[in-house]
């Protein structure tokens, strides 16, 4: 499939494996990707994985949380191509710094502001610098975010992460109705946990310790309430989010779209 065929995509972040799976999936729909991230060396050897797969990918090193960077980078990727057609940002934040656990009594005002600051705000500055690119090159891209779950259950202890996710999901419907009148969509994943991911692995194995049950028991907890015996995948992620900024993901601009193979916890 080449639905993204001489398109031009960058990654944020795409060091981590969530992002690092989306890069993957544009260009084997055969978009060009930029991977970028504050480690150069993880974005080389996925650019150097995606060029073994006949895939086109370059590597760069940007923080996605220093707009001057960001803006730079975009600069050299429309000089070189003419266009952008999508960005992507998969940042996240270490559980622990965003207070991720802690009752909300305990947690400080800088927990609770970590994922607001670092995770949408992240998101703020990736998608507002490349749709003043995609304004000035007259490219009708696609911005996709993306956001967690979490924004739509009534877990406790998760009071900062909780609130980022829910902020990033009204930047998405605040940008799509700003960029709208010049072409341009955004549009947001919400996933679930994805149990394949080093991140969530981890938190698994420090809840259960911290609560003192078996790892299984809390295992549990990220899977009791899915409706079919699996929740997504990386290469599911990645596969929707090739779909979304392709032409046909268009009808999906302004929306949050949820990608968990269903859950009845869910609002």
């Amino acid at each position: 499939m080449e639905n993204l065929k001489d398109k031009v995509g960058v990654v944020f972040a795409a060091s981590g494996e969530i992002a690092g799976a989306v890069a993957k999936s544009f260009a084997e729909h055969g978009a060009k990707v930029y991977v970028t991230a504050r480690n150069l060396e993880a974005v080389n050897a996925l650019a150097k994985e995606i060029k073994a797969n006949a895939g086109q990918a370059e590597a760069g090193q940007v923080d996605a949380l220093d707009e001057t960077e960001i803006d730079d980078y975009l600069q050299k990727v429309i000089k070189d191509n003419g266009r952008l057609d999508m960005v992507f940002n998969g940042i996240g934040s270490y559980y622990q710094d965003a207070g991720s656990g802690t009752p909300t009594t305990q947690a400080s005002f800088e927990q609770f502001m970590n994922p607001l600051q670092r995770i949408c705000g992240s998101q703020f500055l990736t998608s507002r610098v490349a749709a003043r690119h995609m304004i000035q090159s007259g490219s009708e891209g696609t911005i996709l975010l993306f956001t967690a779950s979490m924004s739509r259950t009534k877990t406790p202890n998760m009071a900062g992460f909780a609130s980022a996710c829910a902020a990033i999901e009204g930047l998405t419907r605040v940008m799509a109705a700003e960029f709208g009148q010049h072409g341009i969509k955004a549009i947001c994943i919400c996933s679930g946990a994805i149990m394949e991911t080093g991140k969530i692995q981890g938190m698994i194995n420090d809840f259960s310790k911290r609560a003192g049950i078996p790892r299984e028991e809390m295992t549990l907890n990220y899977t009791r309430h899915n409706i079919l015996k699996s929740g997504p995948t990386l290469k599911q992620v990645g596969e929707t989010a090739a779909f979304l900024v392709s032409e046909n993901g268009m009808v999906f601009n302004s929306h949050i779209v949820d990608v968990d193979c269903g859950k009845l916890n869910l609002l």
